[in-house]
């Protein structure tokens, strides 16, 4: 509704699959895979990956290496028209082989610096490869289904309402619609006529289903105190006014279908295995941390994983 009085929050997902919990660990943040070709687009011909593109200084860049480019740079390549793109990373793959070989001819590679962050990246890249392959990979349909089926199995019963509303500056003029309604007046057409919320003009004030927590708060309470049918006896005060809500109808929030959230099943799957994996790799591996506050620190931070 224009005026807002949903909050704004995740709530109106209606699901209890926090999606913090779902949510992978930043750490994997860089294994997200580029995004895949359009579905509807034409099966493109095979191409040799070890097919040359260019060579660059004597040295052979292949087709295998310009996907890596266009992978590793799609967010750069964003703006850009579909059939620039593949020039686009051509041009920078040979861009970075040039440059790169100014740096070893002047010695850059050896820097103590670069050596520790090549060291860095390899190791990112093949914890990379790792959750690829050891975790992501083996994740079966069996085992997002029964994650769904858990979920929705701890999820406590929820029920949802459908209101309507009219909504007024004051709170005399609230009361006067009130008295309205003990005398038997019409609630939609008095949403119709006074409700200073724009969607409800023509709507007799309809809200729609929604549950809770989704509205603000002084809302919320009132409106789930009141039986079907019933509309409030006293004002409710919110941010946005003075409000008189009615009740339509309730019913027991249905949970969301597998196919809408599996791809969110999925990943709480895959951050439950990556962190099994690390607490085993952790435990068998020696770590010596001598500053006993960032040793302490960091016992309270796995802790919490």
């Amino acid at each position: 509704m224009s005026l807002s009085i949903r909050r704004a929050s995740l709530a109106s997902l209606g699901l209890a699959f926090g999606l913090s919990a779902l949510c992978l660990s930043p750490l994997m943040a860089q294994e997200t895979k580029p995004a895949q070709p359009d579905a509807t687009a034409p099966a493109a011909a095979p191409v040799d990956p070890n097919a040359v593109i260019a060579t660059v200084n004597g040295e052979k860049l292949t087709e295998a290496d310009l996907r890596l480019a266009e992978g590793e740079l799609s967010q750069q390549f964003a703006q850009l028209p579909p059939e620039q793109r593949r020039a686009a990373a051509l041009s920078a793959a040979i861009e970075i082989r040039v440059m790169a070989k100014k740096a070893v001819d002047s010695g850059l590679d050896k820097d103590a610096d670069f050596q520790r962050r090549m060291a860095f990246l390899q190791a990112r890249a093949l914890h990379g490869e790792v959750v690829e392959k050891e975790v992501v990979d083996k994740v079966t349909d069996a085992e997002v289904r029964a994650r769904y089926d858990q979920e929705i199995a701890n999820t406590p019963p929820v029920n949802e309402i459908h209101a309507r509303h009219i909504l007024v500056k004051t709170k005399e003029e609230a009361e006067a619609i009130i008295k309205q309604l003990d005398g038997g007046a019409d609630f939609q057409k008095l949403a119709n006529e006074h409700t200073s919320d724009p969607s409800g003009k023509t709507s007799g004030g309809d809200l729609g289903w929604f549950g809770p927590g989704q509205m603000v708060p002084e809302f919320d309470k009132a409106a789930f105190a009141l039986d079907v049918g019933k509309y409030s006896k006293e004002p409710v005060q919110s941010q946005f006014g003075w409000h008189v809500i009615k009740i339509e109808d309730k019913r027991a929030k249905q949970p969301p279908a597998f196919d809408d959230v599996k791809d969110q099943a999925k990943q709480a799957v895959i951050r439950d295995k990556y962190f099994a994996m690390v607490k085993e790799l952790r435990a068998a591996a020696k770590v010596e941390i001598p500053d006993e506050k960032l040793k302490k620190d960091i016992d309270t931070l796995e802790a919490g994983k």
